[in-house]
């Protein structure tokens, strides 16, 4: 088994009153080349500043080959970064800045040279080190970059979205170069990314994130076919995502129809979420057979498949993806085998606030009063929970006419309605379910109507 070569123990950052990492914790074992996903924001970009010594956690530790190096400066740390921008010297030719930091050290001359020209000759630029950077290309600067990291030698070598600037086809070329290279240099790769195909074309590990948290650690193969959550479901590819419920071990429910699957172990009549794939939906013309029916809304040629939007019996909306093409207006038979249905325990199952109770009909939560129904069981003072469920939030165009303001974070489209996330101006999470269509970013009153309010004690 490899040994870990990097340990991030319970690394917390904080800017302002914002929550960047909350208490994130990882191993890398010496050798792999581990992606950090996430969307922006998530926090991936400074975990790996504080691993490369650029920025300070507020707690927790940084421990490379078994040396706690927290405090050690980012010169004195066997890393070395490539950067989006990849901050080449432009007063100097290809030679000279890959050569900077071993002159530095007062490497010898002549293992300068030989080690200049070996790298090289592995980014594919043996004939350009004596041209200007500024007259190169996006692809070969970032070559340039990568050459001049892995001159150095590092243990670890730490890329921070470095393919972001370049074109598709570049980033395509890119891609097989990077993975072509880790195999060669045999040293830990950790590279930053946003983009989901990216990661699964290099990546032997895969770290998802979201909102400063790791959501999920595997191989793009555990990643994409076991998502633990529906983020990663969504984040990972396309995904059909819907409520379901677990009537029992192998069987399960969702879209208006149960269907034999391969999980266990959640109990009986438990609310879950249900992620199909689009390209694991069988679609033919015949009904026949079929566990279920739909029709055809559109259907879009990608290239290598056709995407289909389709309406089913029970109005739940899916995608599918498919070599073959299906007019809109087809009534087609649709099957899914149990191997290809993947069964979440759900994050959560309603609005659970922490509250106090005001008076008999005033309760407080995200630091905001609300009335409520009137109650006499509990007092004023009284440390209680309040709960909402997701479909009894009222979303309204104007922020300034809610009880709340906040802004759309996260969406999820769940089949035959929206999931979404609302971060308030205070800075809490609300979840709405809702057939409205609301954009990502978009600034939402909140209204909650006192009967929908539900008062219950505090777990002792």
């Amino acid at each position: 088994m490899k040994e870990n070569i990097i340990e991030l123990n319970n690394i917390t950052k904080h800017f302002g009153d914002k929550c960047i990492l909350d208490n994130v914790s990882l191993s890398v074992k010496k050798g792999e080349f581990v992606t950090i996903l996430g969307p922006s924001g998530c926090g991936k970009t400074t975990l790996l500043r504080i691993l490369a010594g650029f920025g300070s956690a507020d707690s927790g530790e940084v421990v490379i080959n078994g040396e706690n190096i927290t405090d050690v400066p980012p010169h004195q740390r066997p890393v070395n970064t490539v950067f989006q921008r990849y901050a080449l010297f432009p007063h100097l030719d290809v030679y000279e800045n890959i050569a900077f930091g071993l002159k530095l050290q007062k490497v010898p001359v002549d293992e300068i040279d030989t080690r200049v020209r070996k790298v090289l000759k592995m980014v594919s630029m043996t004939d350009y080190e004596d041209r200007d950077v500024e007259s190169l290309s996006g692809g070969q600067q970032q070559r340039v970059a990568i050459a001049r990291a892995i001159v150095n030698q590092p243990k670890v070598l730490l890329l921070d979205e470095p393919l972001a600037a370049l074109d598709l086809k570049m980033r395509k070329d890119m891609q097989i170069e990077l993975k072509e290279m880790h195999r060669k240099l045999g040293i830990t790769f950790i590279y930053v990314t946003h983009d989901q195909e990216e990661a699964l074309t290099l990546s032997d590990t895969i770290v998802v994130m979201n909102e400063g948290k790791i959501q999920q650690i595997g191989t793009p193969t555990d990643i994409y076919n076991e998502p633990q959550n529906s983020f990663v479901a969504d984040f990972i590819g396309e995904s059909n995502i819907l409520n379901g419920r677990m009537v029992k071990d192998r069987l399960v429910e969702f879209a208006g129809h149960e269907f034999e699957c391969v999980d266990e172990g959640f109990g009986e009549n438990v609310d879950v979420d249900v992620v199909v794939r689009p390209e694991d939906i069988y679609i033919m013309n015949k009904t026949e057979g079929a566990q279920f029916t739909a029709k055809v809304k559109t259907c879009i040629f990608k290239g290598v498949h056709y995407e289909m939007l389709v309406d089913t019996d029970t109005r739940h909306e899916l995608m599918i993806q498919d070599y073959n093409a299906f007019e809109p207006d087809t009534e087609v038979g649709l099957i899914i085998r149990p191997a290809d249905i993947q069964v979440m325990k759900k994050e959560r199952i309603c609005n659970t606030f922490e509250a106090e109770i005001i008076s008999e009909d005033r309760v407080k939560f995200m630091d905001e009063e609300f009335e409520c129904k009137p109650q006499t069981t509990f007092a004023p003072g009284q440390k209680v929970k309040a709960e909402v469920k997701f479909n009894k939030v009222e979303l309204i165009d104007h922020p300034e006419d809610g009880m709340l303001a906040g802004t759309v974070y996260f969406l999820l489209y769940k089949g035959d309605h929206y999931h979404l996330t609302i971060l308030t101006d205070d800075g809490y999470h609300i979840w709405v379910d809702t057939n409205d269509i609301w954009d990502k970013g978009d600034l939402v009153g909140i209204n909650i109507a006192p009967k929908d309010i539900k008062i219950i004690k505090c777990d002792d």
